[in-house]
């Protein structure tokens, strides 16, 4: 089930929300667990399994993992079998196709492909029980006792499939105890409307040109028809994937939880560095603390520190997907921000906002290039095509129909990836105060509601694309 769908606009969500503010505060968690299953198994029942034995492996490592309790040496061992059960069942899950088939191919051998259908939302949640354990072994956190109040943590259903990784600790206290008012019932909904249309309507229509661009028989093909491709999966994986956060956060309010941010305006980064501390929070500061600090950071001398940065960002980019395109992204940024770090920074300080604005948004551009093709011939092909080594025209009367076709959402788009809005929002309501709070934002939100609601229903391409990582 994915929130842009009629089923869960007009039967799953009405219905759960009905029913949590009528049951008693002692069986809201009992309430959402049973929900998040549902939610889940929505989609793949025979893997719900799967997720309570998750559950099950943090609930047990979670307990025998309290240093203070148990002491040093169990809590270490509890923690690694943690570690062993999250990352062996991502390997097998998500990888053994993977490395079958690379093995065939280096070694000659005709091994049979596993063939797994990929849990939805296992990198999320098996992250997510992941750092609740080692924040218990950390001393950070005290564990949960209470099984049912870790199954709502880990399988609750606004963050449940596509993120972003909530950590127990941000949220530890609002499981026990939280507030659903109207007023952060009302921000819920506002949240949820705006990132249903990012999703539906933005990130879905841009999406129809990347297709066009791709599907379009090479005769007709430009220079500036590859850019113009790779300009349009930049705005599609931003919208979509920012659209889905702000409806889980949405959703989160409408239930009487805050979670933490997961965008900040990427697009307007003046580096890759910044770009990076912009895009997908909750996974470059999962990596940050769990992985690159433990291994160092940049506490053990300059070499170590990039060969820290290069594993963190193999890692981040292999975490997407089971494709050397995702790993060769990864490194790729891993590279840029070495670079920047030791070597551009302090040039880049000195520039003018605009020369650094283009250059980051040329190298990110780049990186989704690369992100966008799992194919290693298409992706190779693609990057001839933005550089002129692929025999095509640099612009054509093809790629003027295209950009005139799309220049309207285009100019959307520009402005929805910067703060423009939200700042052309902040002065209404700070200009004409009650009438922008009582009728303009409801009425906004309802236009919102309508608009994608009728996307939707056109049976147009509509999955999230970060179901499949």
């Amino acid at each position: 089930m994915v929130f842009s769908s009629t089923v869960f606009l007009f039967a799953f969500l009405p219905a759960v929300l009905a029913l949590y503010f009528i049951v008693p505060a002692g069986v809201k968690n009992i309430f959402l667990f049973i929900a998040s299953l549902i939610f889940y198994a929505w989609g793949e029942p025979k893997y719900v399994w799967l997720m309570l034995a998750s559950i099950t492996a943090a609930y047990v490592t979670g307990i025998f993992a309290d240093k203070e309790k148990y002491g040093k040496k169990t809590a270490l061992i509890s923690t690694a079998a943690a570690v062993v059960w999250n990352i062996a069942l991502l390997l097998y899950f998500k990888y053994s196709d993977f490395f079958v088939l690379n093995a065939n191919s280096l070694f000659s051998l005709s091994l049979k492909l596993p063939g797994l259908a990929l849990p939805i939302g296992i990198s999320f949640y098996s992250f997510q029980s992941l750092s609740y354990v080692i924040d218990v072994y950390r001393g950070e956190v005290k564990p949960q006792k209470n099984f049912i109040t870790l199954g709502t943590y880990v399988a609750l259903f606004p963050q449940l499939i596509a993120g972003p990784i909530v950590r127990y600790q941000d949220i530890e206290e609002q499981l026990s105890k939280r507030t659903a008012t109207l007023e952060k019932f009302a921000s819920g909904v506002k949240r949820f409307s705006v990132g249903l249309a990012k999703k539906a309507i933005l990130a879905n229509g841009i999406y129809a040109l990347f297709q066009e661009i791709q599907s379009a028989d090479p005769s007709s093909l430009s220079v500036g028809a590859a850019w113009l491709s790779a300009a349009a999966f930049t705005f599609q994986i931003y919208f979509d994937f920012s659209g889905y956060s702000d409806m889980a956060i949405g959703l989160g309010k409408m239930l009487g939880f805050e979670f933490l941010e997961n965008f900040n305006y990427p697009y307007v980064s003046r580096s890759v560095t910044e770009f990076w501390r912009r895009w997908h929070m909750s996974l470059s500061s999962w990596f940050r603390d769990y992985v690159y600090i433990p291994l160092g950071g940049n506490r053990k001398g300059r070499l170590r520190q990039c060969a820290n940065i290069m594993i963190v960002w193999f890692l981040t980019g292999f975490w997407h997907g089971a494709n050397w395109n995702f790993a060769m992204w990864g490194v790729y940024f891993g590279v840029l921000l070495i670079v920047e770090k030791f070597l551009l920074k302090k040039y880049l300080d000195k520039l003018p906002a605009f020369i650094t604005h283009v250059y980051a948004l040329f190298f990110i551009v780049i990186g989704w290039g690369i992100f966008a093709y799992e194919d290693s011939a298409q992706l190779a092909q693609n990057f001839k095509n933005m550089f002129g080594l692929g025999g095509l025209p640099l612009w054509n009367a093809q790629t003027t129909l295209w950009l005139m076709q799309y220049l309207p959402l285009l100019v959307i788009l520009a402005f929805g990836s910067a703060p423009t809005l939200s700042r052309f929002g902040k002065l209404l309501n700070e200009k004409y105060g009650g009438l922008y709070q009582l009728v303009i934002e409801p009425l906004t939100c309802a236009v919102l509601l309508f608009a994608s609601t009728a996307f939707i229903s056109s049976g147009a391409f509509n999955p999230f694309m970060y179901f499949r990582f």
